[in-house]
């Protein structure tokens, strides 16, 4: 029996190209929420001017990365949808004819938050918001502390440039979220993030760690044959108690590399480690289904089998 050849998957597909410019912003976060959503919608602004189509932003861009620490102070942090980082982002929307995609803390209400995503559309309309499905409690990541799991399900939206999902940071390593946004029909996963070192591990793990973050993101785009972008922040943050004390001595150092993937897994750009970027990247969305054609993943699905899925565990 002849041995059957691999298919690749070229850059061009033959068929007509759709183009579209997707933007990721990655930068470092201070202490005043007012200065990190003016920094973000000038970064917006400069992706716009670009032509940028599509832009998301880091993880909760507003404030410093406070869930190293458990407090009752830093719900104070947290905004309403709509509320001042959606109007002025929103603003920036319109002006540019950009679909822009927002990480926020949310207050939902009294006693009620979350992280969550907004997607603004080209008029600077609310299109919708996901909530992040999958809430980690790890050390300086006490997650649980402020979010209330995600209530709207794993979606897609048809936006004014291509159809888009968004997942939150730790929902980046369930293969499940990635995949049932993708039969909502995204051709698009972005994945907002805050993810970094604990500095004294950074010898001995850095490297393996970070490669697994990239490699599992980049094989939701093989097994699902769509484009994946995850925007990052970068820089060293220590979060302080109520005594002015560290929750940490190290902190945590977000290690950037924000990147676009294709539905390949192929890297088409990634960001730097520790500078301030906008990162603009064409995307032809026609790859989509040449992908899903090709590399028929979708189609040869076993739904019938897959009911254990739906278990905490298989004994």
């Amino acid at each position: 029996m002849a041995k059957r050849k691999t298919k690749s998957l070229p850059v061009s597909t033959g068929s007509k190209a759709r183009f579209v410019k997707v933007a990721l912003t990655q930068m470092a976060c201070g202490n005043n929420p007012k200065t990190n959503l003016a920094n973000q919608v000038r970064l917006a602004e400069l992706a716009g001017k670009k032509g940028a189509q599509i832009l998301c932003t880091q993880e909760l861009f507003a404030s410093k990365y406070f869930c190293q620490l458990e407090d009752h102070r830093f719900f104070n942090l947290a905004e309403t949808i709509p509320g001042p980082s959606t109007d002025a982002l929103g603003k920036i929307a319109r002006e540019y004819k950009m679909v822009i995609i927002a990480s926020l803390f949310e207050k939902r209400a009294s006693g009620l938050y979350h992280n969550t995503a907004v997607v603004l559309e080209t008029d600077g309309s609310i299109k919708g918001i996901y909530r992040k499905m999958h809430i980690p409690d790890d050390p300086l990541y006490y997650e649980k502390f402020y979010f209330t799991p995600g209530d709207t399900g794993f979606r897609a939206w048809e936006t004014t440039y291509g159809k888009i999902g968004v997942l939150i940071c730790w929902d980046q390593w369930y293969p499940e979220g990635a995949r049932l946004t993708a039969l909502n029909g995204a051709e698009i996963l972005f994945f907002p993030t805050a993810i970094g070192w604990h500095p004294s591990e950074r010898k001995q793990y850095g490297a393996a760690q970070h490669e697994s973050w990239e490699l599992i993101q980049r094989s939701h785009g093989i097994a699902n044959g769509c484009f994946v972008c995850a925007p990052n922040r970068i820089g060293l943050e220590k979060i302080l108690d109520a005594n002015g004390r560290p929750a940490s001595t190290e902190g945590i150092r977000f290690w950037g590399q924000s990147f676009v993937s294709g539905p390949d897994g192929q890297v088409i750009r990634r960001a730097s480690m520790d500078r301030e970027e906008v990162m603009i990247v064409d995307c032809d969305l026609s790859r989509v289904e040449f992908s899903r054609t090709h590399w028929p993943f979708l189609r040869d699905r076993r739904i019938d089998a897959y009911e254990n899925l739906t278990r905490r565990f298989v004994d």
